[in-house]
């Protein structure tokens, strides 16, 4: 299978005072293209430090990063956000839309960023936002949308360079259950249709929905397990 993010006997250490905390101590990942993969651990596990090396929104201590077998430890910020942006779309519990811009406008945002021609743009927002079922509030600012609607136009966003990799931190995590459970079928349909998934979570039946599960606890890889899992869902409209 192709490899597209290796992460080998990596660390990242924090300085408070005269101590240094562990956040994540020699950690090995591996994800595979197509694959559906969860990193799961309590509060504190150093799972979201995890989350950010795996998605290059950080640098690591020490430990070497690859995206397709590339080491990005030598790529400038400006090298390394281009590429990122390109092949990684993300997805936040918060949502982390731009209050002041429509839902149309936050999913053009990222498009403008890899410098996508206008036309373009406005005619891959349309069509994302429709997949979504947003056609109708696309002109809507975020405060004017529900919780699942906005974390509809953030799955959207996510989508809108056509990322081989969409990297979703808790995103049902403000979300009831029920639309909790329509935002997990989206993302396995998105993995149906080749997308590579990394979840991120604390959720335990989240998490076995995955195809390999990574355990993190007090900074390490406790275990690392296929799901027992495979059931596909019927995919509805969220």
């Amino acid at each position: 299978m192709q490899e597209v993010i290796e992460l080998k006997d990596v660390a990242k250490h924090y300085e408070m005072g005269e101590n240094i905390v562990k956040a994540l101590d020699g950690i090995d990942i591996k994800i595979n293209k197509g694959e559906f993969v969860a990193i799961i651990g309590p509060s504190g596990s150093g799972k979201s430090t995890a989350m950010n090396l795996v998605g290059s929104l950080d640098r690591q201590t020490k430990g070497s990063i690859f995206l397709d077998k590339r080491d990005v430890s030598h790529f400038s910020e400006s090298e390394l956000a281009q590429f990122r942006g390109k092949k990684i779309g993300f997805i936040f519990q918060s949502f982390n839309l731009i209050q002041n811009l429509t839902a149309k406008e936050n999913v053009i945002l990222p498009m403008i960023f890899q410098g996508t021609d206008k036309y373009e743009r406005e005619e891959r927002a349309n069509k994302i936002l429709a997949l979504v079922d947003l056609a109708e509030r696309m002109d809507h600012y975020p405060n004017q949308l529900s919780g699942g609607q906005q974390q509809r136009v953030a799955i959207a966003r996510a989508l809108a360079n056509d990322p081989e990799i969409i990297l979703a931190d808790e995103p049902t995590g403000n979300l009831d259950s029920k639309t909790g459970e329509k935002v997990m079928d989206f993302l396995k349909e998105l993995n149906k249709k080749g997308k590579t998934i990394i979840l991120i979570t604390h959720d335990k039946e989240l998490a076995e929905q995955a195809d390999i599960v990574y355990y993190i606890v007090d900074g390490k890889i406790n275990s690392v397990r296929k799901s027992k899992s495979k059931l596909k869902k019927k995919v509805v409209s969220i």
